[in-house]
């Protein structure tokens, strides 16, 4: 099993891109850990090198994802996201607990968190909707990262209509939150849910405008019709 985390490794020290390492961090306000490979590359690597271990049980390959993310390393984080969501139809509701302690112990950036929660706990979530109150918990978390997690984990089955009143009881946790990245990530869910339901989403905003963060609020209207953002934007 490790042999082959050292030939992922190999195989990314070889397609490190100058231009992408010197770069990466200009994305950041914390400091990652980042080789400097191209997210397109990091993609195909973790394609091939599943191949390696889809015969394997998901136990093992959660052990796998594990140790890359024990990594600090943003590209071996991504790969550890493609192939814990890869096996999704294999998820049963005790994964839950994996997927929270990767967020608690490894999650330090918000590409990191958004690729975790997007496809893996977005997919989790859609599969049991009776573990959506998990991330209502993690709304009132000290941890930044996990108050993002409760937001853009919802991001795609928002796309899809769904969990509403949900994301909007979790807009309503982290409504004044103090961190940037949690007012970006709950106004993004809201946008996504807007795409489905942009009126509920539209009345939801112009009630909470006068303390909405500007952030979030400008996250929630992107994809509105000009006149609702007109109306929204408008300061009394």
């Amino acid at each position: 099993m490790k042999s082959i985390i050292n030939k992922i490794r190999e195989e990314l020290e070889k397609n490190i891109d100058e231009k992408t390492q010197a770069t990466s961090q200009n994305y950041f306000k914390e400091k990652i850990k980042c080789l400097g490979v191209k997210t397109a590359i990091v993609s195909q690597i973790s394609k091939e090198f599943f191949k390696l271990v889809n015969d394997k049980t998901k136990s093992e390959i959660f052990d796998l994802c594990e140790i890359l993310w024990q990594s600090g390393c943003i590209e071996e984080s991504f790969i550890a996201c493609n192939w814990s969501f890869y096996i999704h139809k294999q998820y049963e509701p005790v994964d839950f607990q994996v997927f929270e302690k990767w967020i608690c112990d490894y999650v330090n950036n918000w590409a990191s968190c958004d690729t975790l929660c997007n496809h893996t706990i977005g997919k989790f979530i859609e599969m049991y909707p009776e573990c959506i109150s998990k991330l209502k918990g993690f709304a009132k978390s000290e941890n930044r990262w996990m108050r993002r997690a409760s937001a853009v984990s919802l991001i795609l089955p928002a796309r899809k209509g769904k969990f509403l009143s949900d994301i909007f009881e979790i807009a309503d946790i982290l409504l004044l939150d103090k961190d940037d990245l949690v007012r970006k990530g709950y106004g993004w869910m809201l946008k996504a849910a807007s795409e489905s339901h942009l009126q509920e989403v539209f009345d939801y905003v112009i009630d909470r405008k006068a303390i909405m963060p500007r952030t979030a609020l400008r996250y929630a209207i992107e994809k509105m019709p000009g006149d609702y953002k007109a109306i929204a934007m408008k300061k009394k």
